[in-house]
């Protein structure tokens, strides 16, 4: 199971976990009863699970901790938002190698089939199939930077200004932290005068495209890179079909799939 477990969560990314969670001592109990589980072999479960999109029962028993445990240990990292500070953990790492380009962001969205629960609703352009939406910032190499959730019939201009409010201060190589890009790129489902005056009084330029004047075939030369980061989501196949009841649970496996783009980045 060590070597496994090794596979799936190496040193360096079990090091930025550690930083997020400490790590738990095992203690052989005396008089009887189980040995709980150790934080490690629970996230190389977790992963798998994101990663191969087994459902938590389908967890193979080569590892150590049975489904019931993994699960619960991940509800309860859930609730405590360890998954979105491990995002940031990562985060502070890429800005001080200088790995992040704060020039130009782009931001959009992608629908996911979603089978229950919460901020799920009809995807208005899909025959009304109950869907979900992943809404994604991305920095000029494609690396998330800001991920949230909400139901497919959400517009999307409704949530430009929380998703760019949310990035984080990010440390950089040098100079103090940073937390607007330069420019931010975006389709025409964002072309709208509150949302460029909303950016510009933040030193945001905005590069948004207008409905009616700026051709379809433009689109693509800046925001090309989010583009290619939906498929790098699509990597972990957790998130090709929503079945997590609860949105925290959904929104916790999108912190895992961008947190791991990251990580790649890091050790490339």
């Amino acid at each position: 199971m060590a070597s496994l477990a090794e596979r799936l969560v190496p040193d360096e990314l079990w090091e930025l976990f550690r930083r997020v969670v400490s790590e738990t001592v095992v203690i052989r109990p005396q008089c009887g009863g189980r040995r709980r589980a150790g934080d490690r072999e629970c996230l190389a479960a977790i992963v798998f699970v994101a990663t191969s999109g087994c459902s938590w029962r389908q967890v193979p028993p080569v590892f150590a901790p049975a489904w019931p445990t993994v699960y619960r240990r991940f509800a309860r990292w859930s609730q405590a938002r360890v998954w979105a500070r491990l995002h940031r953990v990562i985060l502070d790492e890429l800005g001080a190698r200088g790995e992040l380009d704060w020039s130009r962001f782009a931001i959009d969205s992608v629908s996911i089939r979603a089978l229950k629960g919460e901020l799920a609703g009809p995807n208005p352009t899909d025959r009304g199939k109950s869907e979900s939406k992943i809404h994604l910032v991305v920095d000029r190499n494609g690396l998330p930077v800001a991920v949230a959730v909400s139901a497919a019939n959400t517009h999307d201009s409704l949530t430009l200004q929380p998703l760019i409010a949310s990035i984080p201060p990010v440390r950089s190589r040098r100079g103090p932290r940073r937390r607007r890009p330069g420019k931010l790129h975006g389709d025409k489902g964002y072309d709208y005068p509150h949302l460029r005056r909303w950016l510009r009084e933040r030193g945001i330029a905005p590069r948004i495209a207008r409905r009616g004047t700026d051709s379809s075939q433009r689109l693509g030369r800046h925001r090309w890179m989010v583009e290619r980061t939906m498929s790098w989501l699509a990597g972990s196949r957790r998130l090709h079909r929503r079945y997590e009841r609860k949105p925290e649970h959904f929104l916790a496996f999108t912190a895992i799939a961008t947190s791991l783009i990251n990580y790649r980045r890091l050790t490339r």
